[in-house]
């Protein structure tokens, strides 16, 4: 990742801007409901990545349909799975699929991995998360999703749970604490390019998982920026 042309400066970038954000709007300001605002929006855009046709006005006042009530569950108790994630990776993955799923699965399909070559995809994701490296959060975060996206290790629910990891690495990797960017919604705002650069990285040529890894910081810096600070400064 460190030795890729222009990601080092990309992601040093778009550090920067979710740092401006977070310290020019006051963090000792922020307040719980900034933060479920943040995970609300996230929770839309997620749904509608993942095939909802709910509005956020309807995910907001309760009226979504199945996919986006699948996304809020889990934005709501996501949050809470960031120490678990930290020391026992493979466990929160499980617990984030439980989450998504509901009781769209049999029981003991739920949090399990669809076969073992699956299994392996989640084992690879944990140690990713879990690694001591010198390598920037945003990158470790960007891999997690990508290959959770596109190895879709669980029977369902695949993006909606590489959103969130996604999120929660930047929690427990100290980028986002308080989980107040919103990076669902930038990817929404760029899906074709999310959607074609998830397809770059699952080809596994030495281009799409640059340009992915591009992107990546692209969406970090638009991550910022949908955050509901920038609307609670205006």
């Amino acid at each position: 990742m460190q030795s890729l042309e222009g990601v080092p400066s990309a992601y040093a970038g778009a550090r920067d801007g979710i740092d401006v954000v977070l310290r020019d709007r006051g963090l000792r300001r922020t307040s719980p409901e900034l933060t479920a605002e943040s995970l609300l929006r996230g929770a839309h855009a997620s749904a509608v990545l993942e095939g909802s046709a709910s509005t956020l006005g309807e995910v907001r006042e309760g009226r979504g349909d199945e996919i986006a009530a699948d996304a809020v569950r889990l934005s709501t108790e996501v949050l809470g799975l960031a120490p678990a994630l930290r020391t026992q990776p493979l466990q929160a993955l499980a617990r984030i699929h439980a989450l998504a799923a509901g009781n769209a699965l049999p029981p003991d399909r739920v949090g399990r991995p669809r076969d073992a070559d699956a299994a392996t995809s989640l084992r690879a994701v944990a140690d990713l998360i879990t690694a001591r490296t010198d390598a920037p959060a945003l990158g470790i975060a960007a891999i997690a999703h990508a290959d959770l996206a596109t190895a879709a290790p669980f029977p369902s629910h695949n993006g909606m749970v590489a959103r969130a990891v996604e999120r929660l690495v930047l929690v427990a990797r100290g980028v986002d604490e308080k989980s107040l960017v919103v990076p669902e919604a930038a990817h929404l705002a760029l899906r074709a390019e999310y959607e074609s650069n998830l397809r770059g990285w699952a080809s596994a040529s030495p281009a799409g998982r640059h340009s992915w890894l591009l992107y990546t910081a692209e969406a970090y810096a638009a991550a910022a920026e949908a955050s509901p600070l920038r609307r609670d400064a205006e």
